[in-house]
């Protein structure tokens, strides 16, 4: 199957506040909000949403094709990518650039402020799926430069490529006709419930439109609660695997998206593909860091085994089935 996974590609700087920001945020000051935070950590890691959801689904088996633009410091992390089983020849160099950098800063309740420098990625809007060789199976559609978030679809509808449209942190940057040409006819959506109630209120779509519009699945993932996916009629609630430690939310929604799109390709159900995605991000949160995380499918299909008994996904990767 070949997957197309487009969005930002950015160096992450992560850094770590020991302490709670609602604890210094006044509500009644809000109109003049100035706050300095100081951490105790930071950590510089390769990060961004296209390489994040590539990464995991490298891990999981699939050859994953990342399309989006970097600048003249990515030698190291295309290296990286590629040492990790990820196709890289849809990267484009911008060679007086630098890669996008996102800076982020997480407290002890795992809430994050975050920051994104543009850098390369303001050049994603001169990709086009019409150069991509060879025929597509699926492509997700992840936060990224928003003149490429509003080419990508139109250009995936006119070539009948499948698509996951997944504005998620670019829903503020684009304007509700461009996230409502999004929606529609897209394959999937998914986005958080913050999220999701944002991109309601910004395209005027209720619950129904959303559904309506979307050929096979509205997914919501709602942090500890797990994540919602409406299919075919029903709603499947799909609870989180417990994390034996929780160190760094960074990434996780981007696992849980790869783990999905590995159960996708194995044509399974969607409470199956909904759990692989689970089992993906519990393992991102257990790390430090976005792409720090390993292990074989023999491994991750034991813990999956161990956490959601036997199915068909335990059966395909043994070969059973």
């Amino acid at each position: 199957m070949k997957i197309v996974v487009t969005g930002s590609i950015a160096f992450d700087y992560l850094m770590s506040f020991p302490g709670n920001f609602m604890e210094h945020i006044k509500p009644d000051k809000l109109n003049k909000l100035s706050l300095s935070f100081l951490v105790d950590e930071m950590r510089k890691q390769y990060g961004g949403c296209a390489p994040n959801i590539a990464f995991t689904l490298a891990l999981l088996g699939e050859r994953p094709v990342v399309m989006g633009t970097a600048g003249q410091d990515f030698g190291d992390y295309r290296a990286w990518l590629e040492a990790h089983g990820v196709d890289t020849s849809g990267v484009r160099i911008i060679p007086d650039m630098f890669t996008a950098s996102f800076f982020v800063s997480t407290d002890r309740q795992h809430n994050q402020i975050a920051s994104f420098y543009t850098g390369a990625m303001a050049y994603a809007r001169e990709l086009s799926f019409y150069d991509v060789q060879g025929p597509v199976d699926l492509t997700i559609i992840s936060p990224n430069d928003p003149q490429a978030m509003q080419k990508y679809p139109v250009e995936c509808k006119a070539l009948g490529i499948p698509y996951i449209y997944d504005p998620s942190q670019q829903i503020v940057r684009l304007d509700g006709a461009t996230l409502r040409e999004g929606v529609e006819g897209a394959d999937m959506l998914i986005v958080n419930d913050y999220e999701y109630e944002l991109l309601k209120d910004r395209t005027g779509m209720s619950d129904a439109d959303m559904r309506a519009a979307v050929k096979r699945a509205v997914i919501v993932t709602r942090g500890e609660h797990g994540s919602l996916i409406c299919a075919d009629g029903e709603e499947i609630n799909v609870p989180v695997v417990p994390p034996k430690q929780a160190l760094d939310p960074t990434g996780v929604g981007d696992a849980y998206r790869a783990g999905l799109i590995k159960g996708l390709a194995l044509g399974l159900p969607w409470r199956i593909c909904g759990q692989i995605g689970a089992l993906a991000a519990t393992y991102v949160l257990e790390t430090p860091g976005p792409q720090t995380h390993t292990y074989t499918l023999a491994t991750f299909r034991e813990r999956y085994k161990a956490t959601f008994g036997d199915d068909a996904f335990t059966g395909i990767i043994t070969g059973e089935l």
